[in-house]
């Protein structure tokens, strides 16, 4: 299945995608959060599209979309999981994953704005592949790991690199600035999902493309991310992974290139969909 929310931000109805089209599925009086994934929520939802296929209406057309998933718990982001950024950012490789926050106040949906923070000059774009967790996961052997996925979303993990790297501190806060987490547009269950390990990712900026990756490139899998991750924190039902991003972004340029108001970004994942945000100016 794909799930979709869709509406006014933070009154987001329930929806599935079903043939290229999008049909409301908020009579379930359930929202995509913890408790619907962690009580059967995707066996009821798939049994409630089975039996109301016929009568269920269609979403219309330029509907504002909104995070596949309600706010979660947290969201946690891997750094440096592909050889080839690790690179550009002059970075050695991670022996083990690079693992930090971004709050979960910066979750938006896929046709969102960007807002450049206050007193940013250097925010910056990255395409990503991001799990979300089905089920209470912690201290889990990587042999079991995919158990507790419920399935993937696009992710644009939105970095402002002053914030991120010259400020002393945590990469967290260049990573936590509202709309620094556009999902989707809708969250793929992992069993529509053939080969989580070969999927095209891509981004461009104005049209222009900046990144043209695929998960093969992982340094670190899904399952020993979410296996590690787990060592660390309780990961609950509906949290994200969000597991790094390719070659291409502004800080590996050469001169480098960030964001401005006005500048349209568009990116995808072969399967998962694709998004596309305008970048403005901060504003209260």
């Amino acid at each position: 299945m794909k799930l979709i929310r869709f509406g006014e931000l933070n009154k987001e109805k329930a929806a599935v995608l079903l043939d290229g089209k999008v049909y409301d599925v908020s009579a379930i009086n359930e929202d995509y959060n913890e408790q619907f994934f962690e009580t059967g929520g995707l066996e009821r939802l798939k049994a409630f599209v089975e039996k109301n296929r016929a009568s269920l209406v269609e979403v219309p057309a330029g509907v504002r979309l909104g995070s596949p998933v309600a706010r979660p718990s947290k969201i946690v982001c891997i750094g440096l999981n592909y050889a080839d950024h690790a690179k550009e950012t002059g970075a050695a490789l991670p022996p083990e994953p690079v693992v930090f926050m971004k709050s979960t106040t910066a979750l938006c949906g896929p046709q969102d704005n960007i807002m450049i923070p206050r007193n940013s000059v250097k925010t910056d774009w990255e395409v990503e592949l991001a799990v979300v967790i089905g089920k209470k996961a912690s201290y889990v052997d990587e042999a079991e790991a995919l158990d507790y996925v419920a399935g993937y979303t696009l992710h644009n993990d939105v970095s402002e690199r002053e914030f991120q790297i010259e400020r002393n501190g945590t990469w967290d806060k260049g990573k936590g600035c509202d709309t620094f987490a556009p999902m989707g547009p809708w969250l793929v269950t992992k069993d529509e999902v053939a080969d989580v390990d070969s999927l095209r990712l891509w981004l461009t900026v104005n049209d222009v493309k900046m990144q043209d990756g695929n998960t093969s490139n992982f340094i670190f899998k899904i399952p020993f991310l979410v296996s590690y991750v787990s060592q660390f924190m309780t990961l609950l039902p509906g949290d994200v992974i969000s597991t790094g991003t390719p070659a291409g972004v502004g800080l590996g340029m050469n001169p480098q290139v960030y964001l401005k108001a006005g500048d349209v970004v568009k990116l995808g994942i072969d399967g998962l969909g694709e998004a596309e945000q305008k970048v403005v100016a901060w504003k209260k």
